[in-house]
């Protein structure tokens, strides 16, 4: 690609697993001329992903201390800078309240929190000159559902952080949005029970626009964020939800009993 909407930019993307919203956006960047590295947890898994997508590839575990840094500092410097940076890592835990432990706590603070601050913090050193910053967020974010307090609230915080690097860090030319996803229908963490056309329906009843988020969907919403399009749009969460947000998610008891009834 020579002549994409991303050609020229350097791009960093964590949170990359086959099938998952980070590779579709990796994916997406590539076809449109940018150079990509790909990060997540799992070496091999992100290793095969790279090698399909042509994007170079670096093992990260967010949690661990120091991690997210090198990470940054590296891509940074074997591709010449950094232009867009993604965070797509996260943790869908469904608990209830009262179960929730400290271990429990601190492991969802330490992915969803504590992990992408740092991450955060290493890509607006490495972009002296500017450059798109974007969290993948969530619906539940802002709407509610059962047992998900704790992926809910970190992910709600570090939407807060992301509007304090927008405004904190404008001057030095740094856009930061999230993004934030209904329930992704071919996606790894919520495909499986989207998969299930009684539990998709739940889902679809709620979407004005009338069916579940895709990859693609938030593929696009991260490709305007990274390109010139978007350059005055900055401390912004936009909702990649069908309108999701203007109803309800499903109580867990609905969906339970949609389970049920697959079953």
């Amino acid at each position: 690609m020579t002549n994409g909407r991303l050609t020229g930019k350097s791009a960093l993307v964590l949170g990359v697993a086959p099938g998952n919203v980070g590779e579709a956006i990796a994916r997406r960047y590539i076809e449109q001329g940018a150079r990509v590295t790909i990060s997540g947890r799992r070496a091999d898994a992100v290793a095969d992903v790279a090698a399909q997508i042509g994007a170079d590839w670096q093992a990260c575990d967010i949690t661990v201390e120091g991690a997210p840094e090198r990470l940054v500092t590296e891509t940074a410097a074997r591709q010449g800078g950094l232009d867009i940076g993604i965070n797509a890592t996260g943790w869908g835990l469904i608990k209830p309240f009262l179960d929730m432990t400290r271990a429990d706590l601190d492991a969802m603070n330490a992915v969803q929190f504590t992990g992408p601050f740092r991450f955060f913090q290493a890509l607006v050193a490495a972009m002296p000159q500017g450059g798109s910053i974007i969290q993948i967020s969530s619906v539940t974010a802002t709407i509610m559902f059962d047992n998900h307090a704790a992926y809910m609230g970190t992910k709600a915080g570090i939407d807060h952080v992301i509007r304090c690097i927008a405004h904190e860090f404008g001057h030095q030319g740094i856009r930061a949005n999230s993004i934030a996803p209904g329930g992704i229908i071919d996606a790894p963490m919520s495909g499986g029970g989207l998969m299930l056309d009684n539990v998709a329906a739940l889902y679809r009843r709620e979407v004005p626009l009338g069916r579940s988020t895709e990859c693609a969907d938030v593929a696009d919403a991260a490709l305007w964020l990274a390109s010139e399009e978007s350059a005055f749009v900055t401390g912004q969460t936009i909702h990649v939800s069908g309108g999701q947000t203007l109803r309800r998610n499903p109580s867990i008891g609905e969906v339970y009993a949609a389970y049920g009834a697959a079953g």
